[in-house]
């Protein structure tokens, strides 16, 4: 995930400065699980953005809005709210199509 982050900082003009102190938080983040019998021991988080962190829904709004204008085309045919994402075509053929190239474009970015 770590990957997508950096790309869409970097896709929406942010400062490099500003994007390498981001991932320095994500680089190497460990956590445990809490349970009553006890916490687990520490595992790396390898995927999403931290939990209950206050940056973590800007940086989601961030990729979004990256792969968001890496498909775009003449009229905005998908609407982000929150954490939701509506894509509007006129067949179920398109959907199929732009749902993929939603998927598409979240697997190059990671790479």
């Amino acid at each position: 995930m770590t990957e997508v982050i950096s790309w869409a900082m970097r896709k929406l003009g942010v400062e490099e400065w500003l994007v390498l102190a981001v991932m320095s938080m994500y680089t190497g983040a460990k956590t445990v699980v809490r349970t009553v019998y006890g916490n687990s021991k520490g595992f790396e988080v390898k995927v999403g953005t931290h939990q209950g962190s206050a940056l973590s829904p800007l940086l989601f709004v961030i990729v979004m809005e990256a792969i968001s204008r890496e498909l775009r085309v003449a009229l905005p045919w998908e609407l982000l709210y929150a954490d939701d994402l509506a894509v509007i075509t006129e067949t179920e053929e398109e959907l199929i199509k732009r749902l993929n190239e939603w998927k598409d474009n979240v697997w190059r970015a990671k790479a």
